[in-house]
């Protein structure tokens, strides 16, 4: 069996593409390391001992910061939108599947918002908050904050969706009698499952780290990214690292179980077929 001879933009594309990893992921291994300092160790490198005293630390009460209460928060927020960003999005991809008036000044309205600069929306959303009285929350005005980010990727999203979706499914359903939602919840439902997952984990993950569109409309109580930015003019022990290792690894098996999800939703559907 004869292989096809790689070429040097083969190699150029390859070593950009090892920088490109080393560049993301290099900083995030250095904070992974650090955060196994020694009880009396740094902030920088060398290690001052092995050990996981930071992580215990971690959960102690500290004299600067409140992780527990601000992963709290940004979890509840996380999930608030997660919910309204899957409902929303997909009564959008269903109703532009049917041209309507002002369909497409409507969604150059819902695109407009990755446009514009975060802190600009936060920004305003918060003067408009104290325009009328109303003391901002994270779970108001931050909620809203973090929707106009989200909803627009998973209205898009949806829309590349539909647009690859056959109706010759739902004429099928039609044709031996299904009424309009049981074609909607035994066979249209079913096949954008996945993707709907897809659009959940992707506001969650948007809303769970936003920083910019937060600042000026979480009110009193800081979500978890205010709340490290503000301890990392303070804290000066390696229990940040540990917080930052924490984090990640949580955000990360929240993305395998979406993804486990997905795979099992997949084959059930190619043993059904």
């Amino acid at each position: 069996m004869s292989h096809e001879k790689r070429t040097l933009e083969f190699y150029i594309l390859a070593i950009f593409f090892a920088l490109f990893v080393l560049f993301l992921y290099g900083p995030l291994s250095a904070v992974l390391i650090l955060s196994f300092q020694g009880p009396n160790g740094g902030l920088t490198f060398p290690l001052n001992g092995v050990s996981v005293h930071w992580f215990y630390n971690l959960f102690e009460q500290q004299a600067v910061g409140d992780f527990g209460a601000s992963f709290k928060r940004s979890f509840s927020l996380g999930l608030m939108v997660m919910v309204v960003n899957v409902l929303v999005s997909l009564l959008a991809g269903l109703a532009f599947r049917r041209k309507f008036r002002g369909s497409t000044v409507l969604f150059y309205l819902t695109v407009a918002s990755l446009v514009v600069p975060s802190i600009i929306i936060s920004l305003g959303i918060g003067v408009v908050f104290q325009q009328f009285g109303l003391k901002p929350a994270w779970y108001s005005s931050g909620f809203g904050a973090h929707l106009t980010w989200t909803l627009p990727f998973g209205v898009l999203i949806m829309f590349a969706v539909f647009n690859r979706f056959s109706p010759a499914y739902e004429e099928a359903a039609r044709d031996l009698g299904a009424t309009s939602w049981q074609t909607f919840r035994h066979v249209l439902l079913p096949m954008i499952a996945p993707s709907l997952i897809g659009v959940g984990l992707f506001g969650f993950t948007l809303s769970y780290d936003e920083f910019a569109r937060t600042l000026m409309t979480s009110g009193t109580y800081n979500t978890l990214p205010l709340e490290i930015y503000g301890m990392t003019t303070n804290v000066t022990t390696p229990v940040l690292y540990a917080l930052g290792t924490v984090t990640t690894l949580f955000s990360f098996s929240i993305i395998l179980l979406s993804l486990a999800i997905i795979l099992v939703m997949r084959r059930r559907q190619a043993k059904l077929v």
